[in-house]
């Protein structure tokens, strides 16, 4: 075992991570049983297991058939025991969802914008869902913007947030673990977790968005981040002289014009054209409230005179608040499962 994992209190956050990987993709198990999937000695799992039922965080749910000897107990998760919220921040309002670690949603809403009215909103916005669920174990937060670990280090028209580390000042605030990411990437994530997808991918979600163009980018399942965290901001891609991708999708008052036929459908041809030569996606995926079929079969007919069909990526749309959402949920459950329990 590496020497990183050799302090007790490493060794106790693999071993609950471990118990609680399996109870949720398993439904049940036995002492054996985990014993035997997690190459863990039966005393040790047995000593976590009568821990975690005291505290709440499993279940017995009866005892198997005998098999001749004594009949072994059987554990399920309890999916209560920890709570997850996400919030995605938004230019004038921030939508959050309180959820167990099924995935099932105990509450959602939202609340005015803590991007127009500062941290202050946000902390009291935390304050009154940790008072009504206090098993909340885990913040996920979702931004419209480059994010590096937390830091938020880029995010055009909120300046007062350039720069905001926003991961620590929650953390320090409420001694929860949380995760801050970007919007596209969330999304991309979560797209690519709900499709379930057998092997790897490599896919781009590419959205127009309100507070101009992202796209998230992952490359054999794993996002593309950038050696700055500041991959997938493709508005300053130049894909004319003196324009560049924003530029070229937008109209003198900054309204998002990509239609059938317009220059804005030939600038996102190019745009797709450029991430097949590059990353060769097996799709781009666009938020379906800003194409049509006819206009997504327009811009693959238009890609396709810039490179060979063959190479062109499937073009398809979903729905991109979901899709966020269940990226955001995805890391957040990822946080409670790995838990230390103290």
């Amino acid at each position: 075992m590496s020497e990183k994992l050799s302090t007790p209190k490493e060794m106790k956050k693999v071993m609950l991570m471990g118990i609680r990987t399996v109870l949720l993709a398993s439904g049940s198990a036995t002492k054996v049983e985990l014993s035997e999937k997690l190459g863990i000695s039966f005393p040790t799992i047995s000593k976590f297991i009568t821990q975690m039922e005291k505290t709440g965080e499993l279940m017995s749910v009866g005892l198997d058939d005998s098999s001749g000897g004594r009949r072994a107990q059987r554990y399920s998760y309890n999916p209560d025991y920890q709570l997850g919220a996400t919030l995605f921040l938004e230019n004038t309002e921030t939508q959050y969802t309180i959820y167990n670690v099924l995935g099932e949603v105990k509450e959602k809403g939202s609340s005015s914008g803590f991007l127009q009215d500062g941290i202050e909103t946000l902390v009291k916005q935390i304050e009154s869902l940790i008072e009504r669920y206090p098993r909340i174990r885990s913040l996920a937060f979702g931004v419209p913007g480059s994010v590096n670990d937390g830091r938020i280090i880029y995010i055009p028209g909120y300046e007062k947030f350039q720069n905001f580390d926003l991961k620590g000042y929650i953390e320090a605030r409420f001694a929860l673990p949380v995760v801050v990411e970007n919007d596209m990437n969330a999304a991309v994530l979560g797209y690519y977790d709900k499709m379930d997808y057998r092997e790897n991918q490599s896919l781009v979600y590419l959205y127009f968005g309100q507070n101009g163009p992202g796209a998230g980018i992952l490359a054999g399942g794993s996002v593309v981040r950038g050696s700055t965290s500041f991959s997938g901001e493709v508005s300053f891609v130049p894909l004319y002289d003196g324009q560049n991708f924003q530029q070229a999708i937008t109209d003198a008052e900054g309204k998002v014009t990509v239609t059938h036929g317009a220059v804005g459908a030939d600038a996102v041809s190019r745009l797709v054209t450029a991430f097949a030569a590059i990353l060769n996606p097996s799709e781009v995926i666009f938020c379906s409230d800003e194409v049509t079929e006819d206009l997504l079969e327009a811009i693959a007919v238009r890609s396709a005179s810039y490179i060979a069909k063959e190479h062109l990526p499937k073009l398809t749309a979903s729905d991109w608040k979901e899709d966020y959402l269940h990226g955001l949920k995805k890391m957040g459950l990822n946080l409670m499962i790995s838990a230390s329990g103290d």
